[in-house]
């Protein structure tokens, strides 16, 4: 096997990547501190939300998360309510080509 050498701009450029590493879990950390008890309150009132919800309609918690999770689906499938035009005329679609277009070339 040959030996690594180990020299100054491989030094450097480890140094880099740590430094890089270190950088990026310290905002990381900062970041879940920041953001994590308003996100815990959030879900807070969103379950009080469905509560009264589910009390006031009589139906049931389960369903209810059953129904919600089916209209995520749908609208991740790009499916909408209000159905007034096609997600992919032609409109939509010419204006998506220009985004990757313009964004990746």
């Amino acid at each position: 096997c040959r030996s690594l050498h180990f020299n100054e701009d491989n030094g450097r450029f480890v140094l880099l990547a740590i430094l890089i590493i270190l950088y990026l879990l310290c905002g990381a950390a900062v970041f879940s501190a920041i953001e994590r008890p308003s996100e815990l309150r959030a879900h807070g009132r969103w379950n009080g939300t469905l509560l009264n919800f589910s009390e006031t309609f009589n139906i049931s918690l389960q369903d209810l998360n059953s129904f919600l999770r089916e209209y995520e689906a749908a609208i991740a499938a790009g499916i909408r309510a209000d159905a007034l035009r096609p997600r992919w005329d032609f409109t939509g679609a010419f204006y998506f080509v220009g985004t990757v277009v313009s964004t990746i070339g």
